[in-house]
């Protein structure tokens, strides 16, 4: 089965760079290259090259505040919860820290005004097409009326283990206040930076891997009593804590602004209590803080006291932070990740969320190689493409989806190039490939090879990236590649917004691959070029 990243949102380089080209009209075979690469056509020898790939430690941690969380720039976000823990990487877990805001600041929340419950409601990615449906009408009742409860339950989407001793991973999700001030929503913030919270919990719930929605109906006529707003986990928070903080509260100054208030209430950390199972995602935006409370109200000599809902505002305006911890030890990771940028790494560990990128550099034989067969023989390169495979010790095949479906490969990278400018600072950017390329049809930054089985292979496009310096003379010392895991990042009219905007921050994947290991001749890391004579 082969797996292919199609045009890299085809119209983007056009539209950011203008019709920078890289063929003429002239048939010229130097100046063909990588448009009959992408068609099958390539009609020419193709030799494997040896390459330097090595482990880039991260030192596990990432920028992880909101501007990193988008999967659309200005639009959609995520974040990550949950734990996982397998014997390559070792331990990971994911927390969540938000800030929360009032709808509107010198609140009145009326006479007598007690908090009944509050529930805070995160909304997990989940797979629709997987749905348990539960009904409840066998003398059920929603207070005094004869009625049918309908629970319509849905898988989240998961990347980690489906069963543990035989049974579903369940979590313990936590909620607790923060001590520390999180800052503004624009200020940066790292994956391993500690924020204390308060010790003693606001909430907690079992969370066994579904979510749910309910609707309730009459029995007389099916008329809807109840429908839930949202298909969602709802956690039960203590009610005491908000008649403290916020209802008894309100006339204080910490509620009349909101420097004040998010300063007063620095905001909520919700995590896991357990270490292993699987990570799960959600959007941010959504989640909901919701207070139902009671006040008096006094009508032509009557008081009553009826129920209101007050919906604390979670969204955009707030910081998000995802919040990540690793345990390494007895850890494969350890004995490997070793960095060695002058006879590369044996196996390369790539992992999102902060873990490790893999670095790969052209050696200077082998560009002499290529440049002799150029100037001497009149060879052009017509096609370049760096290949990887799967290590065999990575076969536990983690599941990614909501289902049973397991896969030893991950499929979502991105490849930059690195370089140092003439102040020797390294700089940033795309592959000329993609900046020139990305329109052409069929191009691909990369393409998978057998996802579903191991080996699974890959195959990363640099045509374009090795003509330039073995054909054009362009420099190469300080020049590498760099992959990470995680896409690119879009906006939302559908033009990456750059280098460095990638979804690495909430990538849960991770993957083992051969480097430059003697013992696999013929799997280990190559630049394989396709070349052809004028």
């Amino acid at each position: 089965m082969t797996y292919t990243i199609k045009r890299t949102f085809a119209i983007l380089f056009m539209a950011i760079f203008g019709s920078v080209l890289l063929y003429n009209c002239e048939p010229e075979t130097d100046n063909l290259g990588e448009q009959l690469f992408l068609n099958d056509a390539a009609q020419g020898e193709e030799t494997p090259y040896d390459v330097i790939a090595y482990n880039i430690n991260n030192n596990d941690s990432i920028r992880s505040d909101a501007s990193t969380m988008y999967t659309i720039i200005g639009s959609t976000r995520k974040a990550v919860l949950g734990a996982f823990t397998e014997n390559q990487f070792g331990m990971q877990r994911a927390s969540y820290l938000t800030q929360l805001r009032l709808p509107s600041y010198s609140p009145d929340f009326g006479t007598n005004a007690t908090v009944d419950s509050v529930v805070l409601v995160v909304k997990p990615t989940y797979d629709t097409s997987l749905l348990t449906t539960t009904e409840e009408d066998n003398g059920y009742k929603f207070g005094d009326i004869e009625a049918k409860k309908i629970v319509n339950t849905y898988p989240v989407y998961k990347y980690g283990k489906t069963e543990i001793n035989g049974a579903t991973p369940q979590f313990t999700i936590k909620v607790n206040e923060v001590q520390d001030f999180l800052n503004g929503q624009n200020d940066i913030a790292y994956s391993n930076q500690n924020f204390a919270s308060f010790s003693e919990e606001l909430g907690s719930k079992v969370f066994n891997g579904n979510v749910n929605s309910v609707t309730i109906t009459k029995d007389s006529d099916g008329t809807s009593i109840y429908t839930s707003s949202a298909v969602g986990l709802r956690i039960p928070l203590k009610a005491s804590f908000f008649q403290t903080k916020i209802i008894d509260h309100a006339s204080s100054s910490d509620l009349k602004d909101v420097s004040n208030f998010i300063r007063y209430f620095r905001g909520l950390k919700i995590s896991v209590a357990e270490s292993d199972g699987y990570l799960f995602q959600f959007n941010p935006d959504d989640i909901e803080l919701i207070m139902y409370y009671k006040n008096d109200k006094t009508e032509n000599g009557t008081t009553t006291r009826p129920q209101s809902t007050y919906k604390f505002t979670m969204g955009a305006a707030n910081t998000h932070i995802g919040h990540y911890e690793y345990d390494r030890t007895d850890t494969e990771f350890k004995n490997f990740v070793i960095g060695d940028k002058e006879k590369g790494d044996a196996k390369l560990y790539l992992q999102g969320m902060g873990g490790p990128s893999i670095g790969i550099k052209i050696p200077e034989n082998t560009i002499k190689d290529l440049k002799k067969l150029y100037q001497d023989n009149k060879t052009a390169i017509i096609g370049a493409r760096i290949r990887i495979y799967s290590d065999p010790s990575w076969n536990n095949g983690y599941s990614n989806l909501a289902s049973q479906y397991e896969r030893p490969g991950a499929d979502s990278f991105t490849i930059i190039q690195k370089d140092k400018d003439a102040n020797g600072k390294e700089t940033t950017a795309f592959t000329t490939d993609m900046l020139n390329l990305s329109g052409s049809l069929n191009f691909a930054i990369y393409k998978v090879y057998d996802l579903d089985k191991n080996p699974t292979h890959y195959d990363f496009t640099i045509t374009k990236s090795l003509k330039d310096i073995v054909e054009t003379g362009e420099g190469y010392t300080n020049k590498y590649f760099k992959i990470d895991l995680g896409n690119f990042t879009p906006t939302s009219s559908a033009v990456l917004a750059g280098p460095k905007y990638t979804q690495r921050t909430f990538s849960p994947e991770r993957v083992v691959l051969i480097g430059n290991d003697p013992l696999f001749s013929d799997k280990k890391i190559q630049l394989w070029v396709v070349h052809s004579k004028k």
